[in-house]
């Protein structure tokens, strides 16, 4: 029983089906690893023990009738960005420490109707933007790889809570990489869903049209287990896609490697700043699908240069528009004696949010405004299309394309990168949300400094099904999904 947190999702499933264990046996061997771990690491925000073990109970009802979901009694995290009814939820932002839900997010509702159990909310940057978790409210989240480094953004606190077993699966969202490049630095599987695959209702909004949830997990299988539950139609997210949802599970193995045709654009392995042991490692994954019968080939993305200006007039436009309504009247952070409406909005907003969020605010806001709204917004917008069409043109001869999830490996807490250098790093993540495209990423690897390195393969839309059956069996020919930092070793 010490070893529950080792177990995979199918396993763990097995396991509960089997009475081998019940699920408040396995929420309770998880919230005594918080306990003892998470002081280190810092990935959660909120820990809902009492909660989790009523709902871990009631699985266990459900299990003994016969009629449980295949992952009724499982505990989950859910990304502090995921609206959860009677919990906090703070988008890791002092605008919102005291904002306690009225209803559930459909991801989370979907999870409880499932009979997940839900272990808490866990860290990531305030709003969703930053790469590292550390403009949190909350303070930065360590990646368990090496306490002292980042575990990625946003959602940080879901990919550390995963890599030092403190969470067998969580949910994510990814506007920019923000799943993927967190699974990256942390060695996780994560992937993001086609733009509408996954409801955003009672998701907090950064980016609209660039906003997706979806699983962080150790390996594909155990991402198409938590995806068979949050994928489908939400009729109250008018961006959500009436489209029939796979069975990932099922699926896994469906699509074959022999045969399958990899494009390498030539482009994105000749970036500046592109670290050689990530470029090595990633090279040898290619290899290693290569010997399994898939075809490499070359090709050209033309638009790998607009990707970063394009995303950073886009996403912070949308976030100007959207934070717009925390404006200390209705819910949220208020400041404190104000003298008169418009001291409320001003003080409370300066002193509600961050200095990240406020920059992007402000340049959102620049865009939007009267004499520069067709210059900077209607512009990029249609260079986002000129993006998107340079992918469909690759995708007429390509299956699917392969990239980096980051330029380097997770940098140093505090290592006090620019904006500039920040943005930089999303090089490889920014387009697949311009386009709406999937993406998955897969640990390929270490560095010198024993930090994992990723690959993100990229698909056409709606090839989720096709992006984690690769990675799954990339993982049957490998065993990095396997490997653990020495803290999810520990037993509590």
């Amino acid at each position: 029983m010490t070893d529950l947190h080792r177990l995979s999702i199918r396993e763990l499933s097995e396991g509960l089906k089997q009475a081998q264990f019940s699920s408040r046996e396995l929420t309770e061997h998880y919230l005594k690893r918080i306990a003892k771990i998470d002081p280190k690491v810092k990935s959660y925000v909120t820990v809902t023990a009492e909660q989790a073990l009523v709902e871990a109970d009631a699985a266990d009802v459900a299990l003994k009738s016969g009629h449980a979901h295949a992952l009724a009694g499982i505990p989950l995290a859910h990304k502090d960005i995921f609206c959860t009814q009677g919990i906090k939820t703070t988008a890791g932002s002092k605008m919102l420490d005291n904002f306690i839900s009225p209803y559930d997010a459909t991801v989370v509702a979907k999870a409880k109707a499932a009979g997940l159990v839900t272990l808490g909310k866990v860290n990531m940057d305030e709003f969703a933007m930053g790469s590292t978790s550390e403009s949190s409210y909350f303070g930065a989240t360590g990646n368990p790889w090496a306490l002292d480094h980042v575990p990625g953004g946003s959602s940080g606190g879901s990919a550390a809570a995963v890599a030092a077993d403190l969470a067998p699966i969580a949910t994510g969202t990814d506007t920019g990489g923000s799943i993927r490049q967190p699974a990256s630095f942390c060695g996780l599987t994560g992937l993001k869903p086609t733009y509408g695959r996954v409801s955003r209702f009672g998701m907090i909004a950064y980016a609209s049209s660039l906003d997706q949830g979806g699983p962080m997990a150790r390996s594909a299988e155990d991402c198409a287990y938590l995806m068979n539950v949050i994928a489908g139609h939400d009729a109250k997210d008018s961006t959500s896609i009436n489209k029939e949802v796979d069975d990932y599970v099922a699926n896994l193995n469906g699509t074959a490697v022999k045969g399958l045709r990899i494009g390498i654009p030539k482009q994105y392995f000749n970036v500046a700043g592109l670290d050689a042991d990530v470029k090595a490692r990633v090279e040898e994954s290619l290899k290693k699908l290569e010997e399994m019968g898939a075809t490499l080939v070359e090709i050209d993305l033309n638009m790998t240069e607009a990707y970063v200006p394009t995303y950073y007039l886009i996403a912070p436009a949308e976030a100007s528009s959207n934070l717009s309504r925390f404006d200390g009247v209705r819910y949220g952070y208020r400041c404190e004696n104000p003298v008169d409406l418009m001291d409320l909005y001003k003080r409370s907003r300066s002193e509600g949010f961050g200095a990240e969020v406020q920059r992007r605010i402000l340049i959102g806001t620049y865009a939007l405004s009267a004499g520069y709204y067709d210059a900077y917004y209607v512009k990029a917008q249609k260079v986002r299309r000129l993006i998107q069409q340079d992918f469909l043109k690759a995708f007429e001869n390509v299956d699917v394309i392969a990239a980096p999830s980051a330029p380097t490996t997770a940098y140093k807490i505090g290592a006090n990168l620019s904006p500039t250098e920040m943005y930089l790093g999303d090089i490889y993540t920014l387009a697949v949300n311009l386009a709406g495209l999937p993406a998955i990423n897969a640990l390929v690897g270490f560095d010198k400094d024993s930090l994992p390195v990723g690959l993100q393969l990229i698909g056409n839309y709606w090839s989720e099904s096709q992006l984690l059956s690769i990675v799954h069996q990339y993982q049957q020919n490998t065993d990095w999904h396997t490997k653990r930092a020495a803290i999810a070793e520990e037993n509590a």
